[in-house]
């Protein structure tokens, strides 16, 4: 069993409320303060649980600049109050960020007995395969 220290599980804590609020954000039409309270949460969480190093290498690794540049800027422009413009730049960083997980994760979920059903029907089958086909890990 893995055991996790203190500051790794407040920042299990700070990284959930972060995709909780980011979530609950877009939900209430690009909310500015409650996506602007996710996004410090979740970069807050992140280097609690992998250490501000880490976080700090994983984000400024030279063939990932670009997809900082799009993230950390699209938690820029959330925090100056353009919200939906904001969230499209976020979410095409973290695609690009987090794009070599994806495969890892599709195949998880395939194995989840309600979600691999539901990622294995004939519409969705093909678009999961080509999300999960990538072999670029990080």
């Amino acid at each position: 069993m893995i055991s996790l220290s203190d500051s790794q599980k407040i920042g299990m804590g700070l990284t959930g409320f972060g995709v909780f609020f980011l979530f609950f954000g877009m939900i209430l039409f690009f909310d500015k303060a409650l996506l602007a309270i996710g996004n410090v949460l979740f970069v807050a969480g992140l280097s609690f649980v992998i250490g501000l190093e880490r976080t700090f290498r994983f984000f400024f690794q030279k063939h990932k600049m670009k997809a900082t540049g799009f993230f950390l800027g699209g938690v820029l422009i959330v925090l100056i109050g353009w919200p939906l413009i904001g969230m499209i730049l976020e979410i095409y960083g973290f695609f690009l960020l987090f794009r070599g997980f994806f495969p890892v994760v599709v195949g998880f979920i395939r194995r989840v007995p309600v979600l691999g059903y539901l990622l294995n029907l004939p519409g969705i089958s093909s678009l999961v395969d080509k999300v999960g086909e990538s072999n670029n890990m990080v």
